[in-house]
């Protein structure tokens, strides 16, 4: 493969199954396992659903993306030593985690631009998702129980922040109905 190219799931699953068959005489049962592995394992980079990236600096570097214990600290240190979402710390009894901001996989660096201190349970919310795709997730999550709530002061809260996701065509993949 050639670096800096994007390939579609279709193309790699049959590159592997034939490049498998070819050499071992047997047949791959799983491709799409193998390549959610080395996506996972940090090989590839998720460009989009089905799309991915091979990088050989990045796949190469790779164990270079985890915060080192100094720039843990100083991450911690420049937030306060507070979930950047809820402001809740240790003195509340929560775990603190350092995140990175762009993920791993989708190519962030362990710099500290890149890191945030969350809490265990925004981490964890937060999962693999850009930044935008998790607030997005949440003042969708927000807006209903607002509807439910029949609280209309933060249904137009919300209508006005997931107005501006789609006024900028922001993560138009996760929708929302109004």
């Amino acid at each position: 493969m050639h670096p800096d190219i994007e390939i579609h799931t279709k193309d790699v699953v049959d590159w592997v199954t034939s490049t498998y068959l070819e050499r071992t005489g047997k047949i791959f049962r799983d491709p799409d396992r193998g390549i959610r592995s080395l996506y996972q394992r940090g090989f590839l980079q998720k460009i989009s659903k089905g799309i991915y990236k091979y990088d050989p600096q990045y796949a190469q570097n790779k164990q270079q993306q985890d915060f080192t214990s100094t720039q843990k600290k100083e991450i911690l240190r420049r937030d306060g030593y507070k979930c950047v979402i809820c402001g809740a710390s240790r003195e509340n009894g929560v775990e603190l985690h350092v995140d990175h901001i762009k993920p791993k996989d989708m190519g962030g660096l362990a710099t500290i631009e890149n890191g945030q201190t969350l809490c265990s349970q925004h981490n964890f919310l937060k999962k693999n998702l850009k930044q935008t795709e998790t607030g997005k997730k949440m003042f969708i999550r927000l807006y209903e129980l607002a509807k439910k709530e029949n609280n209309q002061e933060l249904q137009d809260f919300c209508i006005k922040i997931l107005n501006t996701f789609e006024d900028f065509n922001i993560n138009g993949h996760i929708e929302w109905r109004k």
